[in-house]
């Protein structure tokens, strides 16, 4: 494993109170403070309308939302599962949007769910220029990713529907021609099911917790010439961005087995090494943290990944999980390779997903704004004309204490949250 500069631990099994119903509404009424630190939906929807068309998705109480604007690029921007006055889940870049200025780098507005295309980096980078030494001063976000608006192309419940053709030219000077359909929806506790399991959606319903969740489904097809591996692919990748905290736990669980089968349990070093306290392995999953204050990124291989991955704030209680379609023998795929390598070895062995967590590129420098971030990626393939690349990224927010959110974690992420907290030092 490359660079490695984390700590194996085992994480020692708990014991775990099984809360009576009284306490368990007691913890999911504690968990209303979030907005105090999150700020209210109803805060963030304003400001977003005073800046940009939004379109809502929300269930028949109103209390679980998602806000969406189709002109930055489909972006789900937040949502609350308490209603207008409830917390706002997604990271808002306010003093970027308030600024209304495009900036040809990145239009860094924000959003839990972002549509992007890999690679990023390497000889068929998308997000450098021919011939560009691959530093953060050359790096740029492509124009067809970074501004114009995806056109709303169905009407709305049980959800919406956006498309745009986009033309793109990578590191190699190949061009590409790309038709995206990308759809939104709320989702329902049956859907929920489907992606977590019935276990997990039963402790879901036990706990009496608030929850709201979405999911965006992502077509890519290829409208021009046939892309080839030599030539360089293109992956479909999703990203979330959220609000950080100081106690924030990033969960990526992975597959336990040896090193010689499966590969390193996970690629640390995007961004050079890690220190220990911020980056930790158990036997059930990498532990990383969220807090936006130190620039980091991590990423699990096909092999190695779960469909689940996610964080808890142990400090207002909110936990997320993100669901994303992973592919019966993942390992047997090809994935884009995103490290900042050139040339890459192998540019088609890459992660399935990845966490960024955001902080200066250098000493006195600034932050892209202060987040973290939760990503997943479609598989690759050499696409044909007409041929096209699916994936499902479904974003899931809870608000409850641990002692009510405990068994969800387990059943989803298959980790103690007890355990995480201790390992932590939390």
């Amino acid at each position: 494993m490359r660079n490695l500069n984390v700590k194996r631990l085992v994480l020692c099994a708990c014991l775990l109170v099984v809360a009576c119903p009284a306490a368990m509404l007691a913890s999911s009424l504690h968990a209303a403070e979030p907005a105090q630190r999150y700020g209210r939906y109803r805060d963030d929807l304003e400001f977003l309308k005073k800046h940009t068309t939004v379109m809502e998705l929300a269930d028949e109480s109103g209390q679980a939302r998602v806000a969406i604007c189709p002109a930055w690029q489909g972006r789900v921007m937040t949502s609350t599962c308490q209603g207008p006055a409830g917390p706002s889940f997604g990271w808002l870049n306010r003093d970027f949007i308030a600024a209304g200025k495009h900036d040809p780098v990145f239009n860094n507005y924000g959003g839990e769910d972002r549509f992007w295309l890999s690679p990023e980096a390497g000889q068929f980078a998308l997000f450098f220029k021919p011939g560009a030494e691959q530093k953060v001063a050359n790096w740029y976000t492509p124009a067809g990713l970074n501004e114009g608006a995806f056109e709303p192309a169905s009407p709305t419940e049980p959800g919406l529907l956006f498309k745009r053709t986009l033309k793109l030219t990578n590191a190699s000077n190949t061009e590409m021609e790309l038709e995206v359909e990308r759809g939104v929806r709320r989702l329902e506790l049956a859907q929920l099911r489907e992606m977590l399991g019935s276990e997990a959606a039963s402790a879901l319903e036990r706990s009496g917790a608030r929850w709201v969740g979405f999911w965006t489904k992502n077509k890519v097809t290829n409208r021009g010439e046939p892309l080839k591996a030599a030539t360089g692919l293109i992956s479909i990748w999703s990203l979330g961005q959220f609000r950080p905290g100081p106690k924030t736990v990033i969960i990526v669980p992975y597959v336990p087995g040896v090193e010689a089968t499966l590969g390193p349990i996970v690629t640390p070093d995007y961004f050079g090494p890690v220190p220990e306290n911020r980056l930790k392995v158990s036997d059930q999953a990498v532990l990383f943290l969220g807090d936006g204050q130190f620039r980091a990124k991590l990423g699990i291989a096909p092999k190695r990944a779960r469909p689940t991955i996610g964080s808890y704030d142990f400090e207002t209680g909110v936990l997320t999980l993100v669901n994303y379609t992973l592919p019966p023998r993942a390992g047997q795929h090809m994935y884009i390779n995103n490290t900042w390598v050139l040339p890459q070895a192998e540019p088609f062995k890459g992660d399935v997903a990845n966490s960024y967590n955001d902080g200066p590129a250098e000493p006195g420098a600034a932050t892209l704004g202060g987040f973290y971030e939760l990503e997943t990626l479609s598989p690759t393939a050499a696409l044909a004309k007409g041929a096209s690349l699916d994936h499902t990224h479904a974003t899931i927010h809870v608000l409850g204490q641990p002692d009510a959110v405990a068994p969800l974690v387990k059943h989803a992420l298959g980790v103690d949250l007890a355990a995480v907290r201790q390992a932590m030092g939390l």
